[in-house]
């Protein structure tokens, strides 16, 4: 009985493939599966530009369009002369390649089948790749790498693709407890204690701030809320460690109240609900163990801690760039050894990079997305 074998390369294999790993990717990533959207109007927190997919380009700019800060011209009184000008402020985002590959070993270490190398090698890859993605989210989200010992990125990670990491600004960094800096380097300012632990009160804060902060002549951006079924919400994802502190606070207004509120929670079906904790306040509660943590804040830079993130709209913006296939992977085979062995590798053009302007005052500030900083114990 004749067998069609699709060979190493072919075409169709790396059209099949290429498409499989795209989308096992996405479903596999945590925030795929949550809080992505697509295009310039899309209202949450991560945004994909498409604009390089289709074009050459390693870089795209995306602009801000500043609120009119002028007061009212009364009366007979002359408005010639006194218009305002537009102010845009731009940011931009690179792209560049990056790849993974599988050596499948030699033809008596195989002894399968070419189809179910490229299914194993597939899913070993599109695991990688959504991992990859996650821990390259948290670390722009938070403007810093932090001591997660389970990433694939060393200590000491810097950013990719010339997008450069950036700390969270004043304006969008919020202590938990009485803490307002952490380490006590002055007088004035009390480091994180070991009492300075996540509870609802900080999503108090935060949402407060969220609510009352920026605008006009201030040149601090508005956090602008994501859309849910047509209402407006906020998204907090927090540390496993910050949700155990959370949890264990049984005093009145507390963990409970999440619970009723997850309950009659309008929107609890959309995906930003998918695997939340519930709703307090219009902010969906969330949880992950990739969340940015440190061991250097408190008095003595010796407490361990935790970098919440409370995130609106466009909190980080991501870029594709087609590899020729017009899909955001590639996908290729290859025999070494005189054919002995099969190797087969994974790329994507792409970049990341947290949203942030430089207004008025010429100091970077976050757009969609405020750090809350917590004493956060390993358990």
């Amino acid at each position: 009985m004749a067998r069609t074998i699709i060979g190493v390369n072919d075409p169709k294999a790396v059209k099949r493939f290429s498409g499989l790993l795209a989308y096992d990717a996405s479903m596999k990533s945590y925030f795929d599966q949550r809080f992505v959207g697509a295009g310039a109007e899309a209202e949450v927190p991560i945004q994909i530009l498409t604009d390089l997919e289709s074009d050459a380009g390693e870089q795209i700019a995306y602009d801000l369009l500043a609120e009119m800060k002028m007061a009212p011209v009364e009366g007979e009184d002359n408005l010639e002369g006194k218009e305002e000008a537009q102010k845009f402020f731009t940011d931009t985002i690179y792209i560049d390649q990056a790849r993974c590959g599988i050596n499948t070993g030699g033809r008596m270490t195989r002894k399968r089948t070419l189809h179910n190398l490229r299914e194993k090698a597939r899913r070993q890859q599109s695991s990688w790749w959504a991992r990859l993605r996650d821990e390259i989210r948290f670390i722009y989200l938070s403007g810093a790498r932090g001591i997660n010992a389970n990433f694939l990125l060393p200590i000491g990670y810097t950013g990719r693709a010339n997008n450069s990491l950036t700390a969270p600004d004043t304006a969008h960094l919020i202590y938990g407890g009485n803490a307002t800096a952490k380490n006590n380097m002055t007088n004035e300012a009390a480091g994180v204690a070991n009492s300075d632990t996540f509870d609802l009160r900080l999503v108090d804060r935060a949402k407060t701030k969220a609510d009352s902060q920026g605008g006009g002549a201030t040149d601090i951006p508005v956090l602008q809320p994501c859309k849910l079924d047509g209402n407006e919400c906020f998204v907090l994802v927090m540390h496993t460690f910050q949700e155990d502190d959370l949890r264990s606070n049984t005093n009145t207004g507390q963990w409970l109240d999440i619970q009723k509120a997850a309950a009659t929670a309008e929107g609890r079906n959309s995906p930003i609900f998918k695997g939340s904790l519930g709703m307090y306040r219009g902010v969906v509660l969330h949880s992950h163990r990739n969340v940015i943590r440190f061991n250097d804040y408190g008095a003595g830079s010796n407490y361990e801690a935790a970098r919440a993130l409370f995130m609106g709209s466009q909190a980080l913006v991501e870029a594709y760039g087609s590899p020729g296939t017009n899909l955001r992977y590639d996908w290729n085979e290859e025999t070494r050894d005189n054919g002995d062995k099969v190797v087969i590798t994974s790329s994507s053009i792409w970049g990341t990079k947290k949203v942030t302007f430089t207004m008025g005052d010429s100091v970077a500030k976050d757009f969609g997305v405020m750090a809350l900083d917590t004493y956060a114990a390993s358990r």
